[in-house]
Order: C-alpha cells, then structure tokens, then sequence
C-alpha cells in the first residue's frame, strides 16, 4: 500500500502546486519542487527514493516523444548548425569545466567527469514549461536542444561511471565511437520504429488499438536503441520528429482528439511529478550528513552552479560572433539577433530529473567491492544545481525575457491565416463534386456553401480587426457574428440541462445522456474554436 500512497500523495502536490502557481505567480515546476520539499519533513514520507530507471526507462521516453511532436522539424532544419553546437558541442565544453573544477576541489577525474556528463544536459521538462513563451524559432531552439543533449550527456556519463567503478577501460577514439554510434544507431531506431507505427497504423481502424500504438511508440523506440549501446533518447526524438511529418489523412480525427487529450494530461502529470519526486529526493539525499558536510556540500554545489551557468552564457555570447566571422552569407545575416535577443535563451539553462536520476544511478561501490569515492559528494553537488538554476533562473527568466524585448513571429501568424483560408477555399471548391458523389440534393450543399462563405467572411473581418484595417461596418459584423456564436453557446447550456431533466425523470438512460453530452462537447468545441495547450 506504500506505493499507492505516495503516488496520490504525489498527485495531490502536482494538483496543489498547479493551482497555487499562478497565484503566487511563480513557475508551476518550482511551486511543486518546494511543496515536495515540505512534505517530505512528514514522518514516513521523507525517505522516498526515486529509482533512477523510473526516469530513466518510463517518464524520460514520454516526456521527449511528446515534446517531439510539438516541435518544429522545419525551424530544427532551418537552425540544425545551432541545435548541433548547443546539444552536442555544449554538452561538452560543460562536461569540461565542470569536471576541471570537480578534480580542483578533489575528485578523482572518473568522478569529476561523472559530475559533469549528468550537469551537462539541460532538462526538457522544465525547458516546456517556458518555451511557449517564446517566439517559435527560439522556442525550437530551446526545445530542440533539451531534447537532443540528453543522448550526448548519456553516452558520455556511461563511459565516465564506467571507468569511475573499474569495468570499462577505453581510450579517446573508443569515446568517441561511442558517442557517434549513439547518434547513429539512434537516429536508425527511430526512423525504423516510426515506419513501423505507420505500417501498424494503416491497418488498424479502432481509435483504442491506434492510441495504444501511439502510446507505445516511444517505449518501442528507446529500448532497443539502449540494448544496442545507442541513444534511446536520441530514437525517440528521431521518432517523433519523423511522425510529425506523415500525412494528416493517415490517423482519423477522432483519434487525434483522443490522443491528443491523453498526452496533453499525462506530460502535464509526469512533469509536476517528476518536480515532486526531487523535492522528496532531497531528505533522502542530505540524510545522515553532518552538518559541516552539508555547509562544505552547499558551498561547492554554489560554485558549480555558478560554473554551469557561466559557461552557458559565455558559450552563448561568444559562438554567435565565430559563426558571424565564418559564415558571411546572406542568408546567415538575417538570422543574427542581438545580445538581448540572446539571453532568454542563455539562461534558460534548467537543469532537473535527468540530472539527478544520473546522479542516484551512480554505484555505491567499486567494481572489487570497496566505496565509490566521491558519489556522496556528486549527489549533493547535483541537487544543490538543480535547486540553483529552477529557482534563480526559474524566477528571473520572465524578467529576462520582457527586458530581451523579442519580436513577434509573424510569419507563424501568416502561416496560419495562409493554412485557415486555403483550407476553407478547398473545401468550397470541392463542395459541389463531393455533394454529387454522396447524391446530397443542390439547395443542401449550397447552403453548406453559404456556411462555408460565412466563415471565409469571418476570418477575413477578424484579420482586418486585429491589423487594423477594418472599417466600422466591418467590426459590427464582426460583433454579429460573435454574438451569433455566443448564443449558440449558450444555448447548449440549455440542451444539456434537458438531457439532464430527461434523465432525472428517468426518461432516457444514463449511457444515451453520455452519447448526447458527447456530441454538444464536440459541438461546443467548434464553435468555441482551438485553445491553445500551452
């Protein structure tokens, strides 16, 4: 029963930290980091230790297929010499400095590398929550690198615990075959699970079976890339960029609803969770420490801190201006921004779970028996990182990013005008041939035309509205129609108060008031239109 109490423990924390978020306008990841915090000082629940393949194996997979499909492939392709530097180059160049200042302040140089391969990466989690408040190309970047630099961290941290514990002995080439076929094989696995899925997916036609295809495909993808010895977080990012470029017609809408739904809560629960677990994980951590260990443990988790976020903002004002002397094309010049326009970026370097599921899957002992020298010390270091950056660049980042003043994209604006119209005009120009092949009678399709008209009408006057460009005639027939639609709305308050009394009375059954509730649900949503996840 243990288990199931600390899971709705958990859950309650991940609800409660949502809910006072906003009040206390401060990020929810933090909000939830410091509740776990508080209650972990009650009795039984402070020794609570995440399993490191928990992250690792269930929620790592989940959590990057999902932020897979939500990234652009396009912008990744329009920026993949940045992503490369910030999810393989920086990955390094931390892993570097930190383990320098790991072995100046008395690590072995096993374990001072072992410390830099699990800070290196920056977290994807935490990354999500504030890429939507960026304009889509550094919200790309963003994403694009917490989802890639996990597998660069990875390889790297395996060879250092390795060599740290005795059973590996590899030299610089083996190092670096090995972080190449991570990539490689990786990439490989993705690409043939994500052909896989979409053979599946053809011959299903039942929205449960296709969901749980989706649901399986990041677990499908990371495994066999990990047994292979190549990079299961690189296999399912590759999978799920691959999926996000299969026709729209392949999967039915209702399954993108239902998927859609499913995944929508379950990154949303696994993200607060996960913030949660390292709340928890801090009694674990400091327990049976004295207090001069944990005071000499604070002060050298502060200088790494320092250090991590100090190569992070070097590397991100210095490379731009190498780029800038290399490359001299035109189409180079128009993606340079300036130092403002940097920073977001710069100091958007979360670091959470991963880190610190690396850190507790270190072995207690060497490979003959003896104490590992130096595990104690990582995970205090490792903890006091994660804490340092989710709180001082977790609250300061909505400051950084109003000071930065980024423009607005409004190619994503024009895109999306582009796709509304195009595709209405579409649907318009094939009524009347659609309606001949399913024998729909002419004064049926053409008042299905009209609707259609109306809503090419509305969008043009809202465009006109929001840039400006409309006339008062315009904006009043643009307040009709949003009036009509309201009452629609409204009316099916009414409709369901109905089914409701109907069902009081016990005039209809409960599953025909399902079947009804669902069909206003769905017709709510349209009038209402698209909400925005983020």
């Amino acid at each position: 029963m243990r288990g199931l109490e600390i899971v709705v423990v958990i859950g309650v924390l991940v609800l409660l930290g949502g809910v006072l978020a906003p009040w206390l306008r401060l990020p929810a990841p933090l909000v939830q980091l410091l509740l776990g915090v508080a209650v972990g000082f009650v009795p039984g629940l402070g020794d609570v230790e995440m399993p490191p393949e928990v992250v690792l194996f269930l929620f790592l997979p989940a959590l990057l297929y999902w932020e897979s499909l939500n990234t652009s492939l396009r912008e990744a392709r329009a920026n993949v010499r940045v992503i490369f530097l910030s999810s393989v180059v920086l990955v390094l160049v931390t892993a570097t400095t930190v383990a320098l200042v790991g072995h100046a302040l008395g690590l072995s140089w096993p374990m001072a590398w072992v410390l830099g391969a699990v800070l290196a990466p920056t977290d994807a989690t935490a990354v999500a929550a504030v890429a939507g408040r960026l304009p889509r190309r550094q919200a790309t970047l963003l994403r694009a690198e917490s989802l890639i630099n996990d597998g660069t961290a990875l390889a790297v941290y395996g060879v250092a615990v390795g060599i740290a514990v005795g059973t590996l002995e590899i030299g610089a080439g083996g190092i670096a075959w090995r972080l190449a076929w991570s990539y490689v094989g990786g990439i490989a696995a993705g690409l043939a699970v994500a052909s896989l899925a979409v053979l599946v997916r053809r011959r299903l036609h039942d929205v449960r079976l296709e969901n749980l295809v989706g649901l399986l495909t990041p677990f499908v993808a990371y495994l066999p890339a990990e047994l292979l010895g190549a990079s299961g977080v690189v296999a399912v990012v590759t999978a799920g960029l691959a999926l996000t470029q299969i026709p729209p017609t392949l999967i039915p809408a209702r399954t993108r609803v239902q998927s859609r739904a499913f995944w929508t809560l379950t990154s949303y629960v696994l993200n607060g969770a996960l913030f949660v677990l390292i709340g928890l994980e801090l009694h674990a951590v400091v327990a049976g420490r004295s207090a001069s260990e944990l005071l000499a443990g604070s002060a050298i988790a502060l200088l790494v801190s320092l250090v991590v976020v100090g190569t992070r903002l070097v590397w991100s004002n210095s490379t731009p201006y190498l780029i800038r002397a290399i490359d001299r094309r035109p189409a180079q010049r128009l993606r340079r921004v300036g130092f403002r326009q940097r920073q977001p970026l710069a100091w958007a370097g979360f670091r959470g779970a991963v880190s610190l599921a690396a850190a507790l899957a270190i072995p207690a002992t060497m490979d003959g028996g003896g104490p590992l020298e130096g595990r104690d010390l990582v995970l205090l270091v490792t903890f006091g990182v994660i804490v340092f950056t989710l709180v001082v660049q977790g609250l300061t980042l909505p400051a950084v990013v109003r000071w930065a003043h980024l423009p607005e994209d409004s190619r994503e604006t024009e895109e999306q005008r582009l796709a509304q119209r195009e595709a209405t005009r579409a649907a318009m120009d094939a009524m009347e041939d659609r309606a001949a092949e399913l024998g729909v009678p002419d004064d049926v399709w053409k008042q299905v035309h009209a609707d259609y008209e109306e809503h090419l009408r509305e969008l043009e006057l809202k465009y006109a509205v929001l840039d400006g460009e409309a006339e008062d005639r315009d904006r009043d027939s643009l307040a009709a129609l949003k009036a009509a639609r309201r009452l629609r709305v409204a009316l099916l308050a009414d409709k369901r108060r109905a089914l409701a009394q109907l069902r009081h009375d016990r005039r209809i059954d409960d599953l025909v008031l399902v079947r009804m509730q669902n069909q206003l649900d769905a017709e709510e949503v349209r009038l209402s239109g698209p909400v925005d996840d983020d």
